[in-house]
């Protein structure tokens, strides 16, 4: 079943359980805050496959996240500091014409979370504090600290490690479009172990291009 769901397209991928912080300025974004202010809260977020996030002449991709507010602080001048929080995945069937913030018809994408042996979440745990430890060499972002402890049930450390992984936002995409938890973590492990050859190639040739 699709429902209507105003929505934020963004440069960004947001994850279910991961935070999103945001500076609202634009007035059809401050009407969809008000919006969900006065009713549950909850918007969609989508990335913004090419184009810009102002203006609205952008083209968006198909898999999205409904993100709820959790706090908001309002400026001065108008425009709200807001924080959300990354719920659950959306697919968008339809984008319905913005009045005056866009709208689109979505339905929920139930998440298949198959029973780990212990090594796939591992493994990408890994190869996720891998390659940050590789990128921070080049100072691109920091190492994870090694007595970091990604806590939660498996869905909630599947999400936590990929909003964790420092990959393109296509790629964060293609994770969060992946159905399944344990092919989504394979997935994530091939893509920083990817990106962590070639980090490693930078490095031993002495260049941070």
């Amino acid at each position: 079943m699709t429902v209507p769901l105003g929505m934020f397209p963004l440069s960004t991928v947001l994850f279910p359980r991961a935070g999103l912080p945001l500076h609202v300025f634009e007035d059809r974004y401050r009407e969809l805050m008000a919006h969900c202010m006065n009713g549950d809260g909850e918007f969609g977020v989508v990335l913004i496959a090419r184009g810009s996030e102002v203006g609205g002449s952008d083209q968006r991709v198909g898999v999205g996240t409904v993100a709820r507010i959790a706090n908001v602080a309002e400026l001065g001048d108008g425009r709200l500091l807001v924080v959300a929080t990354g719920v659950r995945r959306v697919r968008v069937d339809r984008w319905l014409p913005d009045d005056p913030y866009p709208v689109a018809l979505v339905a929920d994408i139930p998440d298949d979370v198959s029973a780990d042996d212990g090594t796939t979440l591992a493994g990408a745990e890994f190869a996720v504090r891998r390659l940050r430890s590789l990128l921070s060499e080049l100072g691109d972002v920091p190492a994870l600290p090694h007595n970091l402890r990604i806590t939660g049930d498996e869905e909630d450390v599947g999400w936590q490690l990929c909003d964790m992984a420092p990959l393109t936002a296509l790629d964060l995409q293609r994770l969060l479009a992946t159905e399944g938890l344990m092919t989504r973590m394979q997935l994530l492990t091939e893509l920083c172990d990817a990106m962590a050859e070639d980090v490693t190639r930078m490095l031993a040739d002495g260049s941070s291009e």
